[in-house]
């Protein structure tokens, strides 16, 4: 397939959960349609990648026919992968799923796939490169700001680092939508946080270099009027596979 043409290959993992509709109330995989629409908007064409069971060499023959992987928001990662024991709050963990994308996480960064990491991606993406988490944010910071509840987005001014990528795409400052009680604590070496909210709490991370790896914990998918994000993975996608 000519991506130049037709656009870059771009895979979205999945939430593993119960779903109900019509008369069916069964476990399943599934995405909410922004993140789909984030894509091919973008010009890109997305392809979902549901939580299973596989090897390591498995996910390697997925991302081999990828141009991009955005790994996505969804339950808590386990945290027994960043060696703490379980909060009150933290959710049960989704040990399929993490299985999957830290095998797709870990591959795309040794061959150099773009990566663009949302909410949840954003804290895999920490925890694959050696960093904790904050369990429950309003333990750290006093108040539930970050996640109001009942699928009601959070709306959070963030200012972003100078000279990272991150800034480079989005500029000094921007508002953005937030649904997240957990959050960075030690940032896993080599990222940086490339992004902070009002209270201190790193909003975004990035891998230095030229290989296209940003995370935020916000959700752009929210506000696809604003497809910067979506747009900046789909470019580095298509120059991926350019190459």
């Amino acid at each position: 397939m000519n991506a130049s043409r037709s656009g870059p290959i771009v895979g979205l993992t999945t939430y593993l959960d119960r779903a109900q509709t019509g008369v069916w109330d069964v476990s399943a995989s599934f995405l909410p349609a922004q993140y789909v629409q984030g894509v091919t908007m973008a010009g890109g064409i997305a392809v979902l990648l549901p939580p299973q069971q596989v090897s390591p060499d498995a996910a390697g023959r997925v991302l081999d026919r990828l141009d991009g992987l955005v790994i996505t928001g969804g339950k808590d990662v386990d945290p027994a992968r960043y060696g703490q024991q379980p909060h009150p709050e933290t959710d049960r963990p989704g040990v399929v799923r993490d299985a999957w994308e830290f095998a797709l996480l870990r591959g795309a960064l040794q061959r150099g796939l773009p990566v663009l990491g949302i909410c949840r991606g954003a804290q895999l993406l920490n925890v694959a490169c050696g960093g904790t988490l904050h369990q429950h944010l309003p333990d750290v910071l006093g108040h539930d700001g970050h996640r109001a509840g009942n699928a009601v987005f959070s709306s959070l001014p963030v200012r972003t680092v100078p000279g990272t990528r991150l800034a480079a795409l989005i500029g000094e400052s921007a508002e953005v939508r937030c649904y997240h009680h957990q959050a960075i604590a030690d940032v896993g070496d080599p990222l940086v946080v490339s992004a902070w909210d009002g209270d201190g709490v790193a909003e975004a991370l990035e891998l230095p270099g030229e290989n296209f790896v940003i995370a935020v914990q916000w959700h752009p998918e929210e506000t696809l009027d604003d497809l910067r994000l979506f747009a900046a993975v789909v470019d580095a996608a298509r120059s991926y596979a350019g190459r």
